[in-house]
C-alpha cells in the first residue's frame, strides 16, 4: 500500500513536473525571440543616433521610420545593421519596362536603396516612394515599370505554403498508415482542430448537407491564416513577415469568400436581396432595402479584409514601439536610461506576444467562421 501510494505521488510529481517544464520552455521560447528581436534592432543604433550631420549635431532616433521599417514589405529582407554594415538577405527583382523589356536580378543591386541599377532605382520619396521606378540618363524618373518582385511578404507566404504543404501531405500520410488506430504524432495535434472546424464551424453554420463542400476551403482558409499569424510572430529570418498584416493579402483572402458566396447564391439569396420581404414602403418609391442588401455584399468581405489586417498589424506595431521606447530614452537621457526602460519593455513585449498568440487564433477563429455564415446564407433554402 505503501508503496502503491508513493508511486502516485511520484507519477503526480512528475506530471507537474513536465508541465512546469513544458511552460517554461514556452515562456523561455518567447523571451528569446523578443531579446534576439531587441539585440536585431539595437544594432542599428549607432546608425541612427551616433551619425554626425553637416552641422555637428547627433540625429535623433525616428521611432516611427523603425516601427513602419519593422511592418512594411520589402524587396530584400532586413536582419540587423552593425554600425554602417546592413545585413540582410537579397530577393529576386523580376520588372517589365516597355523601354527595354524584361529585366531579373537581386535586390542586393540597390545596395539597400541607395543605388540604381540598369535604370532601376528605389524611389526614397515622393508619390513612388519604396516602388521601383525607372530613371533616364539624368536621373528623373521617367514610369514605374510592372513589379513583379518577390518582395518580403510573398517570401513569408511561399514560405508558410511549405510548411502548411509538409504538414498536411506527412498528416494524411499517417493517416492512412494509422487506419482504424488511434492518431499520433502530428495527426493526434491537428485532427482535433480539423474536426472542431468541420463540426463547430462549417456544420452549424452551413448545414450537414453540404458543408462537404466548402470545408476544404475553409480548413485552408483557417491553416493559412493562422500558421502566417503565429510565424510572424518570431522576428528570426525565414520567419517574421508580416504576411497578414498586409492589407492586400487579406483583401485577397476576403475576395474568394466574396467570390465563392456570390457564386454559390441561391434563388432565394438573390431574391432576398433585390426583392426582400418587407413591406413595399421599404422598397418603394426608394428603395431602401434592396439599397442596404446590395451594400452589405460588399461590406462583408470589407469588413473581414480590414479586420484581419488591423488586429495583426496592430500587434506587430506595439511590439515594435515598446521596443523603440528603449532607444528613445538612450537618446534622450543616456544609455542608463535606456538601460533601465528594457526590462520594463522587454516584459510588455513579451506579455503582447502572448496576447498576439491569443490573438492568431481567435483571428484564424473569426475568419473562417464569418466566411462559413456568409457560405451559409448564400446557400439557405426559402422556408
Amino acid at each position: 500500500m505503501f508503496f502503491a501510494k508513493n508511486m502516485m505521488t511520484w507519477k503526480m510529481f512528475k506530471g507537474q513536473m513536465k508541465k512546469i517544464m513544458r511552460h517554461s520552455l514556452v515562456f523561455l521560447f518567447f523571451i528569446t525571440q523578443i531579446v534576439s528581436f531587441s539585440l536585431s534592432s539595437a544594432a542599428s543604433i549607432p546608425a541612427e543616433t551616433g551619425d554626425a550631420t553637416a552641422q555637428g549635431h547627433k540625429e535623433g532616433f525616428n521611432a516611427g521610420d523603425f516601427v513602419m521599417d519593422h511592418v512594411s514589405d520589402a524587396h530584400e529582407w532586413h536582419v540587423l545593421t552593425a554600425g554602417h554594415t546592413h545585413i540582410s538577405v537579397p530577393l529576386p527583382i523580376i520588372l517589365y519596362s516597355k523601354n527595354s523589356g524584361w529585366h531579373v536580378f537581386l535586390s542586393s543591386r540597390f545596395h539597400h536603396g541607395t543605388a540604381s541599377w540598369k535604370n532601376f532605382a528605389i524611389a526614397g520619396e515622393g508619390q513612388h516612394e519604396g516602388k521601383i521606378v525607372e530613371l533616364n540618363e539624368q536621373g528623373e524618373v521617367t514610369g514605374v515599370p510592372v513589379d513583379l518582385s518577390m518582395t518580403k511578404v510573398v517570401f513569408g507566404i511561399l514560405f508558410s505554403v511549405i510548411i502548411l504543404v509538409w504538414l498536411f501531405v506527412g498528416i494524411a500520410r499517417s493517416a492512412i498508415r494509422n487506419k482504424g488506430k488511434a492518431p499520433s504524432g502530428l495527426q493526434n495535434m491537428f485532427e482535433p482542430v480539423i474536426l472542431f472546424v468541420r463540426d463547430e464551424v462549417a456544420v452549424p453554420a452551413i448545414g450537414a448537407t453540404k458543408a462537404e463542400r466548402y470545408l476544404p476551403f475553409l480548413l485552408t482558409l483557417f491553416f493559412f491564416i493562422l500558421v502566417n499569424n503565429i510565424i510572424g510572430l518570431i522576428p528570426v529570418f525565414p520567419f517574421g513577415a508580416n504576411v497578414t498584416g498586409n492589407i492586400a493579402v487579406t483583401m485577397v483572402l476576403a475576395l474568394f469568400t466574396f467570390f465563392i458566396t456570390t457564386f454559390s447564391g441561391s434563388r432565394h439569396y438573390w431574391k432576398e436581396i433585390y426583392n426582400p420581404d418587407v413591406p413595399m414602403w421599404l422598397k418603394f418609391p426608394i428603395p431602401l432595402m434592396p439599397i442596404v442588401e446590395l451594400t452589405g455584399l460588399f461590406t462583408k468581405p470589407f469588413v473581414l479584409m480590414v479586420r484581419l489586417f488591423a488586429n495583426m498589424m496592430a500587434g506587430h506595431m506595439i511590439i515594435t514601439v515598446f521596443i523603440s521606447l528603449i532607444f528613445i530614452f538612450a537618446d534622450i537621457m543616456g544609455p542608463a536610461a535606456g538601460a533601465g526602460v528594457s526590462v520594463i519593455s522587454v516584459v510588455f513585449s513579451v506579455f503582447m506576444t502572448l496576447l498576439d498568440v491569443l490573438v492568431s487564433f481567435i483571428q484564424a477563429y473569426v475568419f473562417t467562421l464569418l466566411s462559413a455564415l456568409y457560405f451559409g446564407m448564400a446557400t439557405e433554402e426559402h422556408h
